[in-house]
């Protein structure tokens, strides 16, 4: 079984850059971060899907880089994808445990798609086997994404969910970064310089 574990970078991540940083270094460290979490990730291929073509520079030598327009739906991106089974992980959660990603793909036994649901709204990662179900629009940024699938779901337990987690959307999210924690050393290195 072939599994991918994309890094979802869009140019609009750059927007929650705390005070003093710059956004484009910002949205660079918190993508790297992720992207080295996923990285070292066993059983998996890691994937940079962005639509900022300089982020080219952040992965490791082979990785694969999908070049998306912005506003480029989940549903269409999943479609470029070529594996038996996909996470799809947003870049803005530099601290993200690996062990929610492996939770996503172990939840695909039970369910069509599965969700990590991001605080304040929306998601953090989502799988699905490939290809994505016909059904799906899923959308990592809709506020209430879980809702949404389980409406288009044709029926009942299609869609499962992890335990969540927090994204880095606004200025104030990068307060949540808890600096006891392992990785997120390039988000880490930029705030503490600024």
């Amino acid at each position: 079984m072939t599994r991918i574990a994309a890094v979802l970078a869009r140019r609009r991540m750059s927007q929650a850059a705390p005070s003093g940083v710059d956004p484009a270094m910002f949205l660079e460290a918190v993508a790297e971060d992720t992207y080295e979490m996923v990285a070292g990730l066993e059983l998996v291929t890691p994937v940079l899907i962005t639509s900022v073509p300089e982020l080219d520079a952040i992965v490791w030598p082979g990785t694969r880089v999908i070049l998306v327009d912005e506003d480029e739906p989940l549903k269409s991106i999943l479609a470029r994808l070529d594996a038996d089974q996909t996470a799809v992980i947003a870049a803005d959660a530099p601290d993200l445990p690996p062990l929610l990603v492996g939770k996503l793909f172990r939840e695909l036994g039970r369910a069509e798609i599965t969700i990590c649901p991001a605080e304040r709204g929306g998601a953090v990662a989502l799988a699905c086997a490939l290809p994505a179900p016909g059904w799906a629009d899923p959308d990592l940024d809709d506020a209430d994404v879980v809702a949404t699938l389980r409406a288009q779901a044709p029926g009942p337990r299609r869609v499962a969910t992890t335990p969540g987690w927090h994204r880095l959307r606004t200025r104030d999210d990068v307060e949540r970064l808890d600096p006891g924690l392992e990785g997120w050393d390039n988000t880490r290195a930029l705030i503490a310089a600024r």
